[in-house]
């Protein structure tokens, strides 16, 4: 296992244990587990899960442009 060595200053430092500990993760582990999000290349599960939960009842782009004026006419070329 690698080991990491950060510089931060004081009102960071403060600002990293009072959300660690607010998690109630050692800053090792909740740095390792910020790291390890924004590395994933994966769809955090949660979001995964929500595939397939909308009804499919948006519109057509037919319906869209429908509710719209007449194009220009375009030039030829």
């Amino acid at each position: 296992m690698g080991q990491v060595t950060i510089y931060l200053d004081n009102e960071t430092e403060n600002k990293l244990k009072k959300t660690a500990r607010a998690s109630k993760k050692s800053v090792s582990k909740w740095v390792a587990a910020i790291i390890n999000e924004k590395v994933s290349t994966e769809w955090p599960q949660d979001i995964a899960d929500l595939a397939g939960s909308w009804k499919n009842d948006f519109p057509t782009l037919n319906e869209i442009r429908s509710t719209h004026g007449v194009d220009a006419k375009r030039e030829d070329f």
